[in-house]
């Protein structure tokens, strides 16, 4: 009997190593299966450079408090814009013929500093509204003259011409400077002072309000 079984026994031998080998390359496959899904869930997890901005980005404003207009009024006297400018004006009576006799006449240069800003301090709640993406805007008035400041060292009579029969007119000179402020401040206009104010101030308020956590700011005049 121990002859006859012998051959029985080497015939199964390949069975069950290729059932062993199957069965261990099905385990190694299954293993690969869960290493490869727990990578995919490790690297899932691991934050983004977008993940890290997110976090670190502040929250923006979707309201405007009392705070942030005080600080904007606060700002008033810090968006003037200066320009110096100078002119020669002639000012005098025109007597005709008798112009020799009773003539008078000023020849004035006039130098000035001239500021223009736009009036923060008039600012209130009811100027800005914001959206729900936090992006504000605020209505602002228009820039206008400020002050005139009179340079009176620079400023000097060139020349006064009287007539032999008269004393002259003691008006005369301060009418002379009446019309240079009004040319002054037209060149002064001419020069684009009242853009200069208005973009001086439309960037005080974007970065007042952006560093408050607005995300944008939109600032209009009128």
């Amino acid at each position: 009997m121990a002859t006859e079984n012998a051959p029985l026994s080497r015939s199964r031998t390949p069975i069950v190593l290729a059932v062993v080998a199957a069965s261990l390359v099905a385990i190694v496959v299954a293993a690969g299966g869960f290493l490869y899904a727990g990578l995919g869930r490790v690297v899932d997890a691991i934050p983004t450079v977008d993940d890290f901005a997110a976090a670190v980005a502040p929250e923006p404003f979707l309201e405007v408090s009392p705070a942030i207009v005080t600080s904007v009024q606060q700002m008033a006297q810090l968006t003037t814009v200066e320009t110096t400018e100078y002119t020669i004006v002639e000012k005098g009576t025109d007597q005709g013929w008798l112009q020799w006799a009773r003539g008078d006449t000023v020849r004035l240069m006039a130098v000035a500093e001239i500021g223009a800003g736009v009036d923060l301090a008039a600012i209130g709640m009811s100027d800005f509204s914001v959206s729900e993406q936090g992006v504000v805007e605020v209505r602002a008035p228009n820039a206008e003259i400020h002050y005139i400041a009179v340079d009176h060292e620079a400023t000097q009579i060139l020349e006064r011409e009287k007539g032999l029969l008269t004393k002259g007119d003691p008006q005369l000179e301060s009418e002379a400077r009446e019309i240079a402020e009004t040319v002054l401040v037209d060149s002064a206009l001419q020069s684009g002072i009242m853009a200069e104010a208005e973009t001086s101030a439309r960037i005080a308020l974007t970065n007042l309000l952006t560093g408050l956590g607005f995300s944008e700011v939109i600032v209009t005049f009128g």
